[in-house]
């Protein structure tokens, strides 16, 4: 359970990360779509900023949390970033290099945890 007096991470947290594009738009419908998932209030962060690239504070201190077995919620492919490309990139780093997993909710297909699922 710990090392050193500190406790280990043992895998299997919920993130959530929520963005809007301007400080004038709500992101109370996503923030609400994150709860409906289960995840805890503590674990979800959020961006007022363009998804144009990901140079974020909030998606860059998530980064810094997530942790191989973690999983990531997203309400949309496109509150992850604009820039296709950019968006492959993050998806391949987040899965591939942190071994974490990725749930785009208004889109099942895109839900890393039924590959993982298939190879069991």
């Amino acid at each position: 359970m710990h090392k050193n007096g500190k406790t280990e991470h043992c895998g299997g947290r919920q993130y959530g990360y929520v963005r809007v594009s301007s400080r004038e738009q709500n992101e109370a419908r996503q923030l609400a779509a994150m709860c409906n998932a289960g995840i805890r209030a503590e674990y979800i962060f959020a961006d007022k900023q363009s998804g144009r690239d990901f140079e974020r504070p909030q998606y860059k201190k998530l980064l810094r949390r997530l942790r191989r077995g973690d999983t990531l919620f997203v309400q949309s492919i496109d509150r992850l970033g604009r820039n296709y490309r950019e968006i492959i990139e993050q998806w391949q780093y987040l899965t591939s290099e942190k071994g974490v997993d990725i749930v785009v909710l208004d889109m099942p297909l895109l839900d890393t945890r039924q590959r993982d699922a298939k190879k069991a």
